[in-house]
């Protein structure tokens, strides 16, 4: 018995040890979590750091409390409208001596965000304020918005490397068919490409047509905005023939970089660090290499979104559009809906600003939203769409609802046009001997199915609705474009068209931000713009998650201290992280193809366009398949 009894007396030590370090983890990062929080009140003169770690978006997804857990550093998503609200404060305030662009993490956005940034920060250098620029290595995004910058560094062993628009589509065609599965497709618009990864092994003529277009402008805005940034950089002689320039370089890119004018100075952190030190300062408690800073946090906290005056109410739709209920960052339409119906119950707004970033999706739930946006027609209000980045597709869908649209010259839209895809198994069960048989007492009889494929008259029937369905896109952006449907369906067929040649063809009216969407409203509603403020109808990220995600954040980092920031990433790093985005999409194509469900309203070519990283259930998906956490 005194064994026994021993025996217990350890084990409960050894419990009442294990529960103290537990409390002891958990007070230490419940402190680290809160010792991060934005602090308004920290704010000195100096230099306002903003960086840009991760993607460049909307509406972020709901943070993953788990994504730094097991080694590495999960780069996240960056509120555009943060980044502009910090960088338009910055231009007034005093306390701001220069601002400083840390690109070193940076991974990307489209073409308009990335655009409206680089235009809010050659606002700040037209104040007379010093704007310098930091990365390791440079890709097109991050450079476009450095180009505003006074001066442009970069790593010596680093360089900047632009890849133009575009690149490889993954198509599935060959592999389907060694598997056995059959795709059914059900579509309607010639250059309505988003199914040709299931029934081509290639891209279509049509489709290449379209893309060659889309992304030739796209290229061509980029280089105006270089070259009006930065007039003396041979930007067109380096993207021209990069092989040729580096090789004349000794394989020294940074060293090319300089010879062109797409770089003003070489140097690691540290020298950075001591260049704006002696613009704003040094810190007299840190190590060579660091200035007096402002936390981008904190500046955000001391330069709170405005909110006296009347309400113009904003809805996002942001993210793929799916049936049902969604997060941040994903448009449920359940959830856009009921937010909507819910502010203009309770919110007393007086306009409404349908804010669309978004390749589409559902065409059911497009519907859906479009129904609730018109809801707040019926009570009066004023409606104005705002798109951003993206507005296709679905997302064009839902824009015409609005009694204006604004867009910007590099917003991707139109997409008008819809489809179905049903896979079936019937040869991959021959394959390995199962067959299937049955009684039909009509001719829908177990129809369609999956054991047995589809039928003729199922498959005209899923074919005369997606007819329908893209009769009733057409009919609605008829109405809402005062286009006769038959231009309608001229300037349709899934087409994509840039924010340029859209306002051209009348599928927008003016371009603008989503300020001066907000300023519309508020004229359209007979009130003062200077008088009113944005009134967001989001859904909020759990509370708990968010503290948890801060709890178990990577604390280690002082994000005050510049010389102890992570590493940026050299061509080769960058190049890795696009592969492993690649088969982050394969996954995705192949989950949507197993899972597809309503009738789809969808760009394919918005891939292309878009930051290298895949979407965050892909991404997921990788994670669960190679066992990392993936940047």
């Amino acid at each position: 018995m005194k064994l026994v009894r021993g025996a217990w007396k350890i084990l409960v030590g050894i419990k009442d040890f294990l529960v103290l370090v537990l409390l002891l983890l958990f007070f230490a990062g419940l402190f680290a979590a809160l010792s991060h929080k934005p602090n308004a009140a920290a704010i000195r003169d100096g230099a306002l750091v903003v960086a840009l770690d991760g993607t460049l978006v909307e509406q972020p997804e709901q943070p993953d409390p788990f994504q730094n857990v097991g080694g590495g550093k999960a780069l996240g998503q960056v509120r555009l409208r943060d980044v502009l609200r910090a960088l338009d404060a910055a231009r007034t305030d005093g306390r701001v001596k220069a601002v400083v662009l840390d690109m070193d993490r940076f991974l990307g956005g489209y073409p308009a965000a990335v655009t409206e940034v680089a235009d809010a920060v050659a606002r700040v250098r037209a104040s007379g304020k010093q704007v310098l620029a930091y990365a390791t290595g440079y890709t097109d995004d991050s450079y476009q918005i450095a180009s505003a910058a006074n001066e442009i560094w970069v790593h010596p062993m680093g360089g900047a490397m632009f890849m133009g628009p575009g690149g490889r589509q993954l198509y599935y065609k060959g592999l389907i068919d060694k598997l056995g599965v059959t795709a059914h497709v059900y579509k309607v618009g010639k250059y309505k490409s988003a199914v040709e990864p299931y029934i081509r092994a290639d891209m279509s003529p049509e489709a290449r047509e379209a893309s060659v277009a889309l992304y030739g402008s796209i290229l061509g805005q980029w280089q105006q905005s270089i070259a009006k940034a930065r007039p003396k950089a041979r930007i067109a002689e380096f993207i021209a023939k990069p092989d040729e320039v580096i090789a004349a370089a000794k394989g020294d890119i940074a060293q090319a970089n300089l010879a062109y004018g797409i770089v003003d100075k070489t140097g690691d952190r540290i020298a950075f660090g001591k260049r704006v030190a002696q613009i704003v300062g040094a810190r007299s408690d840190k190590v060579a290499g660091n200035f007096n800073a402002i936390r981008l946090r904190d500046w955000l906290a001391a330069n709170p979104a405005p909110s006296t005056g009347d309400a113009i109410g904003v809805i996002t739709v942001a993210g793929e559009i799916v049936d049902g209920k969604a997060g941040p960052g994903h448009a449920g339409g359940d959830t856009i809906s009921n937010l909507i119906l819910k502010g203009l119950t309770n919110k007393n707004l007086k306009a409404l600003v349908v804010r669309v970033d978004s390749p589409g999706g559902s065409a059911l739930a497009s519907e859906q939203i479009r129904q609730a946006v018109l809801q707040a027609k019926a009570k009066g209000l004023p409606v104005v769409v705002s798109m951003g980045s993206l507005a296709a597709s679905g997302g064009y869908w839902v824009s015409t609802s609005g009694d204006t649209i604004f867009a910007e010259p590099s917003t991707i839209t139109g997409s008008i046009g819809i489809f179905g895809i049903l896979p079936t198994f019937e040869n991959s069960l021959a394959k390995i001997g199962v067959t299937s048989d049955g009684v039909q007492t009509t001719p829908l009889s177990g129809q369609p199915s999956i054991y047995g494929g589809t039928n003729a008259a199922v498959d005209r029937i899923l074919q005369s609705a997606i007819e329908a369905g893209y009769g009733r896109f057409i009919s609605l952006v008829s109405q809402s474009r005062k286009l006769t449907p038959a231009r309608v369906d001229e300037i349709g067929q899934g087409r994509v068209w840039i924010g340029g040649v859209a306002h051209q063809l009348g599928l927008v009216d003016r371009f603008g931000g989503l300020h001066d969407a907000i300023a519309e409203a508020a004229k359209r509603a007979k009130l003062d713009p200077a008088k009113v403020h944005p009134v967001y109808l989001e859904k909020q990220s759990s509370s708990w998650l968010t503290f948890l995600a801060g709890v178990l954040r990577d604390t280690g980092d002082d994000d005050d201290d510049w010389t102890d920031q992570p590493a940026g990433e050299d061509a080769y790093a960058r190049i890795a992280t696009e592969r492993r985005a690649m088969l982050a999409q394969a996954l995705g194509d192949a989950k949507r193809l197993a899972s597809g469900g309503s009738v789809q309203a969808m760009c394919l070519e918005c891939a292309g366009i878009g930051p290298a990283v895949g979407r965050a259930d892909d991404l997921s998906l990788l994670k669960l398949v190679l066992g990392e956490i993936v940047p």
